[in-house]
C-alpha cells in the first residue's frame, strides 16, 4: 500500500496533514489524479467551523487540479499525462438533472443521502469532493493524490501555455462568481450590489463587468479586502459595518437600489452578540442577515442570487419585503459544469484574469496554518493555494 500527504479535517478546528493510504480506481469511469495545486475555500470552513458537521475523519478540499496519473478502463475523455482541472460537484452527466444543466442535483452521485426533500441532515443533492458524508463522503483534492469518479463527465483537460494559477479557480469560485450574475441576469447598464469581498465576491465582480454592468459596488466588513477588489476590479466599496450602508447604496443608485444584489457571503457574515443569541435560541447555523442585506438594497422588482452557502432554516427569513418588492431570487450550488468551458475560453483569450487574488501559497504540508490564516484573515490574507510539490524540494 503506497502513502500519501494529505489535508485531514479530524474535528471542529483540527486539521492536520497525515499519512494516509493513495487512492485507486473504484469504478470504471475513475481516474487518479496528481494534484499540483489545490486551494483552501470558504466553504472549507463551514466544515472546519462546525458549520457542516462530518463525524469521521476526511480529506477536505473541493479547488484542485493536476497530472493523470491512472484511468479506468471506461474513461473516453481523458488520458493518462493529461493535465485537468476537475469542477466541485461530482456530475454523471446522464440524468434528468444533468441533462437540464443542473449537475449539482446529480442522482446519481451521493447514493446515501440523495433525495427529492432538501432536508436538513437527511435528503441532500449530488456528490461534492471532500465536502462531509451528506454530499457522498469523497476525499477531496488537498492531497498529493485524488480520486475522481465520473470522469467523463467533469476533468476538463488544459492544453500547455496556461500555468496553474490561471487556470485553478475554473474548479469553483469563477463559475461560481459566473452563476451567481446569470442567475441575477445581469445586462448591459445594470447596477449590481455584491455582498462579500472574498474570493467568490472578486469572480463575481469580475463577472459582472464581463456582463455588461455599469457600476459594480461591493460591501464587505474588512477594508483590505475592500482594497483588493478596487485594485483588482476597480468597483466602488462600502464597508457592510457602515451604519448608513442601505442608505448610501440608494444613494449610488438614483434613491431606487440596484438592478441586482449578490449574496456572496452565505451564513458565516460577521455576527454581533444579540444576533449569536439568537441563533443559539433558534437553533440556526450562523446567520441569514446578508439576505436581509440584500432584499433592502435590491430595488423594487429585482434580482437577488444567492450563492453563499445556507444549512438551517432562519427564523423572522423577511418574506414580508421580498413580497412587497416583487422580487425574484435564485439560491444554489454553482453549475460549474454547465459554465466551466465558457469561463475557461474567457481566461485563454485574455478577456479575463483570475490569479490576481492569489495572497498566499505555500506547501501542502503547511495546511492547518493556512487554515488558521485564512480563517482568521491574518496577514490580509484573501486567498490560499497549497502545492503539494512544494514539499518535495
Amino acid at each position: 500500500m503506497q502513502i500519501m500527504k494529505a489535508a485531514v479535517f479530524h474535528k471542529i478546528n483540527n486539521i492536520s496533514v497525515d499519512n494516509v493510504p493513495d487512492p485507486g480506481i473504484e469504478e470504471a469511469d475513475d481516474i487518479i489524479v496528481r494534484v499540483t495545486s489545490t486551494a483552501i475555500c470558504g466553504s472549507d470552513l463551514h466544515i472546519y467551523d462546525g458549520f457542516v458537521p462530518q463525524a469521521r475523519d476526511m480529506v477536505l478540499g473541493h479547488e484542485f487540479m493536476g497530472i493523470v496519473e491512472e484511468t479506468g478502463p471506461g474513461v473516453t475523455q481523458v488520458k493518462k499525462g493529461d493535465r485537468v482541472v476537475v469542477p466541485f460537484t461530482i456530475a454523471c452527466g446522464q440524468c434528468f438533472f444533468c441533462q437540464q444543466g443542473f449537475h449539482p442535483n446529480c442522482e446519481h452521485t451521493n447514493p446515501k443521502h440523495y433525495g427529492p426533500r432538501g432536508d436538513l441532515l437527511k435528503q441532500k443533492g449530488g456528490g461534492m469532493f471532500g465536502y462531509t458524508d451528506l454530499y457522498g463522503g469523497y476525499n477531496g483534492g488537498q492531497s498529493e493524490y485524488v480520486r475522481v469518479p465520473k470522469a467523463n463527465a467533469g476533468p476538463r483537460v488544459i492544453p500547455d501555455g496556461l500555468d496553474d494559477d490561471q487556470v485553478l479557480f475554473l474548479t469553483d469560485i469563477f463559475p461560481t462568481g459566473w452563476s451567481a450574475v446569470k442567475w441575477g441576469k445581469v445586462k448591459q447598464g445594470d447596477t449590481v450590489v455584491i455582498f462579500g469581498s472574498g474570493p467568490v465576491g472578486l469572480m463575481a465582480q469580475k463577472a459582472a463587468w464581463l456582463h455588461g454592468a455599469e457600476r459594480v459596488i461591493a460591501v464587505d466588513p474588512l477594508e483590505y479586502r475592500l482594497e483588493k477588489a478596487r485594485t483588482v476590479n476597480k468597483v466602488d466599496t462600502l464597508n457592510s459595518e457602515d451604519d448608513d450602508l442601505i442608505d448610501k447604496i440608494y444613494e449610488m443608485t438614483n434613491g431606487i437600489g440596484a438592478d441586482v444584489a449578490i449574496d456572496a457571503v452565505g451564513m458565516e457574515a460577521n455576527r454581533n452578540f444579540f444576533e449569536k443569541a439568537k441563533a443559539v435560541l433558534n437553533a440556526e447555523k450562523g446567520t441569514s442577515k446578508v439576505i436581509e442585506l440584500c432584499t433592502e438594497a435590491v430595488r423594487r422588482s429585482g434580482t437577488i442570487s444567492v450563492v453563499g452557502v445556507y444549512a438551517s432554516p432562519y427564523d423572522n427569513f423577511p418574506i414580508h419585503r421580498i413580497f412587497d418588492k416583487g422580487l425574484i431570487m435564485q439560491f444554489g450550488q454553482a453549475q460549474v459544469h454547465m459554465y466551466i468551458d465558457q469561463c475557461f475560453e474567457m481566461v485563454r483569450t485574455g478577456r479575463v484574469t483570475l490569479d490576481d487574488i492569489i495572497t498566499h501559497k505555500l506547501p501542502l504540508s503547511q495546511a492547518s496554518e493556512a487554515y488558521d490564516m485564512f480563517k482568521e484573515k491574518k496577514d490580509l490574507c484573501v486567498k490560499v493555494v497549497l502545492k503539494p510539490e512544494l514539499d518535495r524540494y
